[in-house]
């Protein structure tokens, strides 16, 4: 089994720190994972994809992910962008960070057989942040997601690795926006 997870963002995001650190989650919880990204420009604000494969298996494989089983969009303006979408796998799974409903997204992508969680990561992060800096909320959004998967990356593990890669501030206000963010997607995850 293994799960595949493409991250869309802009530069300054976290789409990679954010891989990463589910890579790293992943790790704790006993799996097999990497994480890299694919920059075009590297600038603030460039479109940025990051890449996290987990599995029970070792991993050899380093290419871009062509056919993720979840999509995961940091930035809101990305949400409409058709081809953001491609590759999808059937019954795939897309967390935004968009004001818009699922149903909106759903629409957006064209597909009946997608699973769509949305949330204002942006919001959280600016409350816990003070910054529009959401890869921690969205990693919060997806391991609500992906605790009811087939290999699940807790949010326990989630944190362990935020502390790891953090010092004891920034740690904190990062595992709150987790927290906030997890929250508010396990209440609609079915």
């Amino acid at each position: 089994m293994r799960i595949e997870v493409r991250w869309h963002g802009r530069g300054g995001q976290g789409a990679v720190t954010a891989a990463e650190l589910l890579a790293s989650a992943a790790i704790k919880e006993g799996y097999y994972a990497q994480a890299f990204p694919e920059f075009g420009a590297e600038r603030r604000g460039a479109p940025v994809r990051a890449y996290t494969r987990i599995d029970e298996k070792f991993i050899y494989e380093k290419t871009p992910i062509t056919e993720p089983d979840y999509i995961v969009i940091l930035d809101p303006s990305l949400v409409l962008t058709k081809t953001i979408y491609s590759g999808l796998k059937e019954g795939g799974v897309v967390v935004a960070n968009t004001a818009r409903s699922p149903n909106e997204v759903r629409k957006a992508i064209g597909r009946e057989d997608v699973k769509v969680y949305t949330l204002d990561a942006t919001k959280i992060a600016l409350k816990h942040l003070k910054a529009p800096i959401v890869n921690t909320a969205m990693i919060g959004a997806v391991v609500a997601v992906l605790e009811k998967g087939p290999l699940k990356v807790t949010l326990n593990k989630v944190i362990e690795a935020v502390k790891d890669k953090f010092g004891t501030r920034v740690a904190e206000v990062n595992i709150n926006a987790i927290k906030e963010a997890y929250e508010e997607v396990s209440k609609v995850v079915t």
